[in-house]
């Protein structure tokens, strides 16, 4: 398979239906997955190498159809990634940080997955569906979803699976486990899943944004009090990412 994405890239390319386990009470995610990183349309000198320490880059693979198909992906991933960028000074701002608190901790370009999850038609199994429950790993996601199509839940504080309806104009923004582990659970990651019973095929874009890999993350000090204890230990950013994609695709990543 010529574009397949582990074909030595990296998580860069093509994800064949049932790929990847996100969830290992089931049986397998029933979506296929188009993953990219950060590209100009006009290439510049250097784009082609790896931040130091990041051991999940490497360019992206193109399919040669249909027209235009990298020129829209690429366009987009830009759009996500400003969108990205003033979303985590507002959340410094929010937790009464300086606004560029997070900005020398979130420099690594983010990874963009186009998604397709076909219609589930046949009996009911919940060991396969378009994704199982799952919270993201990396500090927090920017998703676009498809208007019209129901398929992702949302877990609440009750336990309660609830439909996130897809709002024409708007999208989801899903904290993710980093984020999480950084203020102490003042943010906490979202579990949701996917469970595509419309009866049409259900398209959506996730750009997941993340800590650089040699970051050392723990509870900001001013998250923690003796009223909130700090909950979690110091990890390092790229070791946990790295961690949750082979359990995600049960295979080494190659260092």
């Amino acid at each position: 398979m010529k574009l397949f994405h582990k074909q030595g890239t990296h998580f860069r390319g093509y994800e064949p239906l049932l790929d990847s386990n996100i969830d290992l009470a089931n049986r397998g995610d029933l979506y296929e997955g188009f993953v990219i990183s950060r590209e100009e349309l006009v290439p510049k000198e250097g784009d082609d190498k790896k931040a130091d320490g990041d051991t999940t880059f490497s360019g992206n693979l193109w399919p040669s159809e249909p027209a235009g198909f990298r020129e829209a992906f690429v366009n987009y991933y830009h759009a996500a990634f400003g969108v990205g960028k003033v979303l985590h000074r507002l959340f410094a701002l929010a937790l009464d940080l300086p606004e560029t608190y997070f900005d020398d901790k979130l420099k690594r370009d983010p990874i963009m997955r186009g998604l397709h999850y076909p219609p589930q038609t046949g009996s009911e199994d919940d060991r396969i569906v378009g994704i199982g429950a799952h919270s993201d790993f990396e500090c927090f996601t920017i998703l676009w979803q498809e208007p019209g199509v129901q398929a992702l839940q949302i877990l609440n504080s009750e336990k309660q699976w609830i439909n996130a309806t897809p709002i024409p104009g708007t999208l989801v923004i899903n904290i993710g486990d980093l984020l999480s582990r950084w203020t102490n659970d003042i943010f906490r990651s979202t579990v949701h899943r996917v469970i595509n019973r419309s009866g049409v095929c259900r398209y959506s874009i996730a750009q997941f944004m993340g800590a650089d890999p040699h970051v050392e993350v723990e509870p900001i000090p001013s998250c923690v009090s003796a009223e909130r204890p700090a909950r979690y230990e110091t990890i390092n950013a790229g070791e946990h990412v790295r961690k949750r994609l082979r359990e995600m695709y049960q295979h080494s990543i190659t260092q």
